[in-house]
């Protein structure tokens, strides 16, 4: 049995669709006796492109090779039934529309059709004009909700792409508060140089010819700006590092230099108020594999989520090792006061830097752990925040084949310990 039949040049209506550049819509038409096939095909073959099947297996079959988007099924066939042959067409695609036809008509082949949703149920010998209309209001169905689908498609990746836009727009924002602090670092060598360089003005100016104590006065004062230019030099190669995309290479910046930026943004961060906080040094300093600017902004966002945990005034303690073993990931289990991410992206080779970012505050309620790391989604209140950090953090950390572990208890506190793949330092 052909799988499609052509269809005759014509004038119609729906060869004018055609030639306006719109796809006709594919019936199907599925019965082991050949007169009804001809018949749905006479009727139907200026409207559709017609695929037939005189058996159950041929008509899924061909729903598998072709967007058919209605199908005309005998319920009374040899071999696979049309109840058989309609779950079965459900199964492998679930928006195909189809009418049922049958000459033995039961309650309980009704109640099965209507159950496996079939759209129409027709009885033989079928009247024309109530096929055309059945077929008709099926491949109505079937452009709307195609329509709806493709609508809604649409919709989500335009909310996803201003999502995307949103937390980016807030990474800039907080590399904007880093970049800020750059500013602030190299102002101060640089103040201690403008001072000295006038002082050493002043003397020249005063003195008609140098002495021996205006030479070492000089001497002493080009040491100290010396000094000082090498920190702007160092501050400089410092961040310039940040702004390079991460690679194999070994990194050049310490992971307490990153910590000690860090404090120097906190101290000034207005969700501190009358907070604490401490932040504890690596004994044994190291690089890690991921763009500075980046860790600074994860700790950055976990430590501010920290300070806004509470109205009341608490404790932040952020603290770092080194791990010269992997993660035993058996250990970590998600359950109500915790949570481990990226597990499945973690890159779990010694040594890694573990970094915590600990408060004692109300802690989080096991109804909200599985939210907190949504786009959007905030206890806080509109000025506190975009609902983003956790977000970014949790993103930023995946990029790095980092991991996540979350430890809560209502009434004692929050601690947040990420794990990064870390690396000897370059000299």
């Amino acid at each position: 049995m052909p799988a499609l039949l052509p269809t005759k040049a014509s004038t119609s209506d729906a060869e004018q669709v055609r030639a306006a550049g719109k796809r006709r819509g594919t019936l199907l038409v599925v019965d082991d006796e050949d007169g009804p096939r001809q018949s749905l095909w006479v009727i139907f073959k200026d409207d559709y492109e017609i695929l037939m099947a005189g058996d159950g297996p041929h008509a899924v079959e061909l729903v598998q090779q072709n967007r058919v988007d209605v199908a005309v099924l005998d319920i009374r066939m040899s071999g696979m039934s049309g109840i058989e042959v309609l779950e079965r067409l459900k199964y492998v695609d679930p928006s195909i529309e189809v009418v049922m036809m049958t000459a033995f008509e039961t309650t309980d082949t009704i109640r099965q059709a209507l159950r496996l949703r079939a759209c129409d149920y027709i009885n033989k010998p079928f009247d024309i004009s109530t096929m055309r209309a059945a077929v008709s209001s099926a491949m109505q169905r079937r452009t709307l909700e195609s329509e709806i689908h493709n609508n809604t498609e649409q919709l989500q990746e335009l909310i996803a792409e201003l999502q995307t836009q949103k937390i980016e727009e807030q990474i800039a924002n907080t590399r904007g508060e880093i970049y800020a602090s750059i500013i602030h670092d190299i102002n101060g060598p640089l103040t201690v140089i403008s001072g000295f360089i006038q002082l050493m003005n002043q003397r020249f100016n005063d003195a008609s010819r140098l002495e021996v104590e205006d030479l070492e006065f000089i001497k002493d004062r080009l040491k100290i700006i010396t000094r000082q230019v090498t920190n702007c030099i160092e501050i400089s190669r410092r961040y310039l590092s940040f702004l390079r995309k991460q690679t194999d290479e070994a990194p050049r910046v310490g992971v307490n230099q990153l910590l000690s930026d860090l404090s120097h943004l906190l101290k000034v961060h207005p969700s501190l108020q009358h907070n604490e906080f401490t932040t504890q040094p690596l004994a044994e300093d190291i690089g890690v594999k991921i763009n500075g600017t980046d860790l600074i902004q994860i700790l950055l966002n976990l430590a501010v989520n920290a300070f806004q945990c509470s109205p009341q005034s608490h404790r932040v303690d952020i603290e770092g090792r080194v791990l010269q073993e992997p993660l035993d990931l058996v250990a970590f289990k998600d359950g109500p006061e915790t949570r481990f991410l990226n597990v499945e992206n973690f890159a779990n080779t010694a040594p890694l830097l573990q970094v915590s970012v600990r408060d004692n505050g109300s802690g989080i309620p096991a109804e909200l752990l599985p939210k907190i790391f949504q786009p959007y989604f905030t206890t806080k209140g509109a000025k506190q925040g975009t609902g983003l950090g956790l977000n970014i953090v949790q993103r930023l950390i995946k990029e790095a084949k980092g991991a996540l572990h979350l430890q809560t208890r209502l009434g004692e506190g929050t601690t947040f310990t990420i794990y990064l793949p870390a690396a000897r330092l370059v000299k």
